[in-house]
């Protein structure tokens, strides 16, 4: 889930250990919620391994650290 905490412009990205893009999970305008948005991710096509998601709202940044198992 992504909270947007007011309207504007949100960019959700996933990264590779090496700082590379990987996938884009949101590009655009989203409205307000406190519930969040949810994204999801397909990384079917993608190795097992660290990744970051990297997530802009409202000109706050968040990062977390993803571990994919397949």
């Amino acid at each position: 889930n992504v909270g947007v905490p007011e309207a504007g412009y949100v960019s959700v990205n996933v990264y590779n250990i090496l700082g590379q893009q990987v996938a884009t999970l949101a590009d655009g305008y989203m409205e307000a919620s406190t519930l969040g948005h949810t994204v999801t991710w397909n990384a079917e096509n993608l190795a097992s391994g660290i990744y970051l998601v990297r997530a802009i709202t409202a000109g706050k940044v968040s990062t977390q650290k993803l571990m994919l198992l397949k």
